[in-house]
């Protein structure tokens, strides 16, 4: 039995250790080509923007220190926000291409005005910005015209919505 028992324990081992075998079990090279195209993409956007980011487990704990923020979902309102969204996000929509000149063909016809209304005249205040999950840009978006609005302390969640249901926090519908 001990025999046996040893036998697979090497077999795991020359398993794990041989690159060939990688096919079986998933590619962790090919993976880690994905997840460097994301971390590269989501860095350069940040530089770009010149905002900050939050993973979900902080905001998480933002909300429940009752920090004072304002979280705009920049999800489509009937095919996302309405289905779940983080507790007190407001909605706002943005486009996922960049979108360097506002173009309320975009926004839901949305102005530059009514995101800033939306926001407040505080522009100190802590503006947190998401969307469905870190390659979508929406919040991106909604970054950038935060900060060109004149907002000082804009944060992206880049995990967005799907990050936040994969840490299993609840969501609010709306009607």
């Amino acid at each position: 039995m001990l025999r046996r028992v040893l036998l697979l324990c090497v077999c795991a081992v020359l398993l794990a250790a041989v690159p060939a075998t990688a096919g079986l079990f998933g590619d962790k090279f090919e993976d880690e080509v994905v997840t460097e195209t994301s971390a590269v993409k989501l860095v350069r956007e940040v530089q770009q923007g010149g905002y900050d980011v939050v993973t979900t487990e902080e905001l998480k704990g933002w909300i429940d220190g009752g920090r004072k923020m304002i979280i705009v979902d920049t999800m489509p309102f009937e095919a996302s926000y309405a289905k779940g969204h983080i507790p007190g996000a407001v909605p706002f929509e943005f486009p996922v291409p960049l979108m360097e000149t506002w173009d309320t063909t975009k926004t839901a016809g949305k102005s530059p005005a009514d995101y800033e209304a939306l926001l407040g005249s505080d522009k100190d205040m802590l503006i947190v910005v998401y969307c469905g999950f870190v390659k979508c840009t929406r919040s991106h978006n909604g970054a950038i015209w935060a900060k060109k609005l004149g907002y000082t302390n804009v944060v992206r969640h880049p995990g967005g919505i799907f990050a936040w249901k994969g840490k299993g926090y609840p969501v609010e519908t709306a009607e």
